[in-house]
């Protein structure tokens, strides 16, 4: 199916927040409610929008903080790039000390986050990990 720049913005729009009313984006385009509702209708049952999705907020989150050691033969950043591609890093840091990288990720549940573990521990030259489960945020 075509999709015009009106088509585009209402993607935008509901990847902001899948929930906001049909009602207050042809607000904001300047179309009627039934307008954006059939081009969502489109969009969907050309497969353009495949499913609306939920995102919970990190209270409802697992996190986890994991630190990596990298072989001395390895480049450091290059290991750092295929960490930042994983399911569920939020936030890669080189950093000093025993280990190399220091990794913050999030996940619904211990045992995503033990999957993506799994996965970074096959990344070519990673040697030692060290993972401790983030039990509060205070701050």
């Amino acid at each position: 199916m075509y999709k015009d720049k009106v088509d585009e913005k209402i993607i935008g729009y509901l990847k902001e927040d899948a929930r906001e009313s049909f009602v207050d984006i042809g607000k904001k385009l300047k179309l009627s409610e039934s307008a954006v509702r059939r081009r969502v209708k489109n969009l969907v049952d050309s497969g353009t929008i495949k499913k609306f999705t939920l995102e919970l907020g990190e209270e409802n989150a697992t996190s986890a903080i994991v630190l990596v050691s990298v072989d001395s033969a390895t480049d450091t950043s290059k290991v750092s790039l295929k960490l930042a591609k994983l399911e569920g890093v939020k936030t890669v840091y080189e950093i000093t000390g025993q280990y190399d990288i220091t990794t913050i990720m999030s996940a619904s549940s211990i045992a995503e986050i033990n999957n993506t573990i799994d996965a970074l521990r096959k990344i070519p030259g990673v040697v030692d990990t060290n993972t401790v489960i983030i039990l509060r945020k205070i701050i």
